[in-house]
């Protein structure tokens, strides 16, 4: 039978009987298509199923593709599935899954296994043009920093876009810039630019006379003032990092620490940074 089936189809064929796809056996994922009760079922999972069995020759699209191209976090399994069909092609109705209608350029979308996926770059540009400026940018540079695509990749399919959100997502992949080591990180440098700040570099290493100090989430090198977001990890590296920050400020560095509690009320966190490379500039 399978991964997946119609339960009709087994009923029909005698393979199973109605009492028996009842029982605890099976999962019911939709209206007449199960699974096997032992069998791990997310997003990814039921995108796939819904490809195959709902709308055969649909192309798994939006949230949906984004999850089959590793952004695993994006969408659960109460989550609609996303789907596209040709225009003209029938559109099931069915719970759990958003079905549209629109024509695709053969280019966007690639098979990976038994279902048509957009590709990375039209899933995430998709997505961009749906949510909310900084979002759009720190899910872009996610992208680039999970190795999904390119930021190259993601300016180019942002060129061609046209209809709804185009204008949003070619915005975010001008602002992307696919260094960021975790959102926070694209959401911290963005909090700077938008303030006016003096834009820093991304994923500084400092050196002195040639030799490796450290490497920081982003520097003013003029100031020797560096920004670190001090993530989960830090925790788990607490002597190494001591270590580092210890090596910096032995080579002259200052280092600001942002939390993400920082993020959540930032007023102040700007005015530490104006502070600190105004005091350099005196």
């Amino acid at each position: 039978m399978g991964r997946w089936f119609r339960g009709s189809d087994v009923v029909a064929r005698g393979l199973l009987t109605a009492g028996e796809l009842r029982g605890p056996a099976w999962r019911r994922v939709f209206p007449d298509v199960y699974v096997d009760a032992a069998c791990d079922v997310d997003h990814a999972l039921l995108a796939r199923i819904a490809a195959t069995t709902l709308a055969p020759g649909a192309v798994v699209t939006g949230v949906s593709a984004a999850v089959l191209w590793g952004l695993t976090d994006l969408a659960g399994v109460d989550d609609p599935v996303e789907l596209t069909v040709a225009p003209g092609a029938p559109r099931p109705s069915c719970p759990g899954v958003v079905v549209r209608r629109r024509a695709l350029p053969s280019t966007s979308s690639v098979r990976r296994g038994t279902v048509l996926v957009a590709t990375p770059e039209t899933a995430a540009l998709e997505l961009a043009g749906r949510l909310d400026p900084v979002e759009a940018v720190v899910l872009l540079d996610r992208c680039v920093a999970e190795r999904i695509s390119t930021l190259a990749a993601l300016r180019q399919a942002a060129a061609g876009l046209a209809g709804r959100g185009c204008r949003r997502a070619r915005a975010a992949a001008d602002r992307a810039d696919g260094q960021a080591g975790s959102p926070q990180e694209t959401r911290l440098r963005l909090l700077v630019l938008d303030a006016g700040l003096l834009p820093p570099l991304a994923q500084f290493t400092v050196r002195v006379e040639g030799r490796f100090v450290a490497r920081v989430d982003f520097a003013w090198p003029d100031h020797r003032i560096a920004l670190e977001y001090e993530g989960a990890w830090h925790t788990t590296r607490v002597a190494a990092d001591r270590r580092r920050i210890e090596a910096l400020q032995a080579a002259g560095w200052r280092v600001l620490f942002v939390t993400a509690a920082d993020l959540r009320r930032p007023a102040p966190l700007l005015a530490r940074i104006r502070a600190a490379l105004a005091s350099n500039d005196s």
